[in-house]
């Protein structure tokens, strides 16, 4: 990836990440998408997928319910521990407190 492109994709998701701390749904449901299919040239990560889309459906995104199950049928039962692991301890970190599932 060319440095114009690796500076685009880390704009992306610092924005991104700085609305989803903002509790945009939108936000965080399109970081799922990012992870779960490298978009941005960003490397796939289902468990990282998993955590955004768990955040997005918590937040009452069907889309985010939707992706979450479809992803989680690929992942391990260690690796969506892990991923709801990773999404409580984000909501213990931003103003968006909501229960981890």
């Amino acid at each position: 990836m060319g440095a114009i492109s690796q500076k685009s994709a880390e704009f992306l998701l610092r924005s991104r990440l700085a609305d989803a701390e903002a509790g945009d749904v939108d936000a965080l449901f399109e970081l799922g998408v990012t992870y779960s299919t490298g978009r941005g040239g960003i490397a796939v990560d289902l468990i990282e997928a998993h955590k955004w889309f768990n955040l997005a459906a918590l937040s009452g995104s069907t889309r985010g319910q939707e992706c979450r199950a479809e992803i989680a049928c690929e992942m391990t039962a260690r690796e969506i521990a892990e991923a709801q692991r990773q999404a409580r301890s984000w909501l213990s970190t931003t103003s968006v407190h909501r229960r981890a599932a």
